[in-house]
């Protein structure tokens, strides 16, 4: 399925899933959930941050169906909905890492064309 001919309730769920993915703490959750379910004090822990600043991310997550929650006995666990979704980051960090890659060759090419980096005197 592709974005071409979404209406616009659509696409508003589109944008609301991106928006979840659009906080770094959100994305560290997501890579602390690679290896599995884990429950809010193992995250908690993990990211080195509060409890409620945890919570609030996940529950992000959870509405945006990016993750799944369990619940044994009085504690959540938390896990990725759709493992496609470390696809979509990956494709993301490689187009980041090319763009990237491309501005260095051009900041070498334009630094090389001067006469290299000016020193100060």
């Amino acid at each position: 399925m592709d974005m071409d001919g979404l209406d616009s309730t659509a696409l508003e769920q589109v944008a609301v899933y991106f928006r979840a993915l659009a906080e770094p703490s959100r994305l560290r959750l997501l890579n602390e959930l690679r290896g599995g379910e884990r429950n809010v004090t193992e995250l908690t822990r993990a990211l080195g941050t509060s409890q409620a600043n945890v919570s609030k991310h996940l529950a992000v997550l959870l509405q945006a169906g990016v993750v799944e929650r369990s619940m044994r006995g009085t504690s959540a666990f938390y896990r990725i909905a759709d493992p496609n979704t470390y696809k979509l980051c990956e494709l993301v960090c490689g187009q980041l890492g090319r763009r990237f890659e491309a501005e260095s060759v051009l900041r070498r090419e334009f630094i090389a064309s001067i006469g290299g980096p000016r020193r100060r005197r």
